[in-house]
C-alpha cells in the first residue's frame, strides 16, 4: 500500500485562524446585491475568498469571465439559471457549481429571492466589492438600482 498523501503545506503569510459570521462580517450593497464578505484575501493569505450574496428575482450579471480566479457557487436558497461556457444549467437549493477561470459565464435569479455562497480561488472579487460598494446599513436586499456606482452608467456595468 502506498501513501499518496501530499506533504503538508505551511500557512502563507497573512493566513490566521478566524471566525466570521454572516451576521457580523462586513456587508455591502452593490448592483442590487447584498454582499457579505466572510473570508477575504487578508484572512486567507490570498488563497481564496468567500462571500454570501442575497439577490432578488431577475438579478445577475451578463456574460463575463474571470481570468484570475476559479469561481464557485453553493446555492443556499432559491433557483438560478447559469450559463457556463455554452451550457445552460439550473441550480437549486443545495447545488454546487464550479466555473473554471477563463470560462464565459452569467446567471439570472429565477426564484423570488436567492442566497448563495460565492467563492474565488485565489481571492479576488471581494476587493472590487469592498472598493465599489456602499456599506450595508442592514442585512436586507437592497432596493433595485439603489447602489450603482455614481462613476459608472448601467451600460458600463
Amino acid at each position: 500500500m502506498t501513501n499518496d498523501t501530499p506533504a503538508a503545506l505551511s500557512p502563507l503569510p497573512g493566513a490566521e485562524g478566524f471566525n466570521h459570521g454572516s451576521n457580523t462580517a462586513p456587508a455591502y450593497r452593490w448592483l442590487d446585491i447584498l454582499w457579505i464578505v466572510l473570508p477575504g484575501a487578508q484572512d486567507t493569505g490570498g488563497r481564496f475568498s468567500l462571500m454570501e450574496e442575497w439577490l432578488s428575482q431577475g438579478s445577475g450579471p451578463g456574460p463575463h469571465k474571470h481570468t484570475w480566479s476559479d469561481e464557485t457557487y453553493y446555492i443556499l436558497d432559491g433557483q438560478i439559471t447559469f450559463l457556463v461556457g455554452d451550457e445552460t444549467k439550473v441550480a437549486r437549493t443545495g447545488d454546487f457549481l464550479m466555473v473554471p477561470r477563463g470560462t464565459r459565464h452569467a446567471f439570472r435569479v429565477d426564484s423570488e429571492t436567492a442566497r448563495f455562497l460565492n467563492g474565488y480561488t485565489p481571492a479576488s472579487l471581494e476587493a472590487a466589492v469592498i472598493e465599489m460598494a456602499m456599506p450595508a446599513p442592514a442585512r436586507i436586499l437592497p432596493p433595485k438600482n439603489a447602489t450603482l456606482n455614481p462613476l459608472m452608467t448601467p451600460e458600463q456595468l
